[in-house]
């Protein structure tokens, strides 16, 4: 609930977000599964902010179906030995750890020989080679692991019971957090569709088309809020997310993308990714704009990743019919 309320608080100033990979994921993940050197080694360095944490999850060959992960992990007396790679790793350029999902068994379900291990990004073998978004940006990496020696003592959990602590994690990465972060783009918005022409020459406010995509992007926010409202209250009773947070990753993600859309719309040709002239300073407002239509166009470019990441929204609905509905 803390949590909730700053992330509210700082999505209402306008102040960068928090990298949520140590905070929001690895964090839980150490409280609830790592040993106590590990809570005493980590969890302070995670608030202090030293350490910026990555994560090892998809593979090449392994995005969704997370289960076919084939970095392998031999274990030599008291040490990993890890060799494959993996992909879509954010900010891995930047990381000083990362958290890290490796095979520790080929034989028998593919979800039972899965191991979670935390590790430096400076040990010898890891190198990082740069993905360049179609956006232009370089967010994401491939990792790749040469012989890379893990000490055992960076295990969470059990060796081969890493699945159970990589969907712990998942509930934390794929639920929560994003009403207040929504609430501010559609202000954004707002002010955008009040400024912008449209084609007869008054806002686009006066568009029945936009305005009614626009209220369709307020009560799809007024949704996602409800539902983390009521997960916070589950979770403050002691319940995990469970089958909730697949929910909120589809309500989250895709009101996002629909307001990504409505802000390309609103900035028209400045959402072209050059524009040399600028618009009159007195506007004001967020998008408008040649550098604020590559902001609008750059975020939804990023931004459409967004149904796909954490398992992919088909996946979700997925879990949802099987859990909930029990189809």
């Amino acid at each position: 609930m803390q949590l909730y309320i700053f992330a509210a608080e700082t999505a209402r100033a306008g102040a960068p977000s928090l990298a949520p990979m140590g905070l929001k994921m690895v964090g839980p993940v150490i409280m609830g599964y790592g040993s106590d050197s590990q809570k005493d080694e980590y969890l302070p360095r995670i608030l202090s902010g030293e350490d910026y944490w990555r994560w090892g999850y998809s593979e090449p060959q392994a995005g969704s179906e997370l289960a076919a992960l084939k970095l392998s992990a031999e274990r030599e007396g008291d040490v990993y030995v890890l060799n494959g790679s993996k992909i879509w790793t954010t900010h891995a350029h930047w990381a000083n750890r990362m958290f890290c999902l490796v095979r520790t068994r080929s034989e028998g379900k593919p979800q039972a020989g899965i191991t979670f291990l935390l590790m430096d990004m400076q040990t010898p073998g890891i190198s990082v080679r740069p993905i360049i978004t179609v956006a232009g940006e370089h967010e994401v990496n491939q990792v790749f692991f040469d012989n890379v020696r893990v000490l055992v003592s960076g295990r969470v959990g059990e060796e081969n019971q890493g699945w159970t602590v990589a969907k712990y994690l998942l509930e934390f990465e794929r639920g929560g957090g994003s009403a207040a972060g929504l609430a501010v783009a559609v202000e954004r918005l707002k002010g955008l569709a009040r400024e912008e022409r449209n084609g007869r020459g008054g806002s686009l406010l006066e568009d029945p088309g936009f305005r009614s995509r626009l209220a369709a992007a307020a009560v799809r926010l007024e949704a996602v809020e409800m539902s983390e409202r009521r997960v916070l209250a589950e979770l403050t009773s002691g319940r995990n997310r469970g089958p909730a947070s697949s929910m909120l990753k589809i309500q989250a993600t895709e009101t996002l993308q629909l307001i990504d859309e409505l802000v390309v719309e609103g900035i028209a040709a400045y959402a072209a990714v050059d524009q040399p002239a600028s618009r009159s300073p007195e506007a004001g407002q967020d998008f408008i704009g040649p550098e604020h239509g590559r902001v609008g166009m750059a975020r939804y470019l990023n931004n459409r990743a967004g149904t796909i990441y954490g398992g992919s929204n088909k996946i979700q609905r997925d879990i949802i019919a099987r859990l909930v509905l029990g189809l």
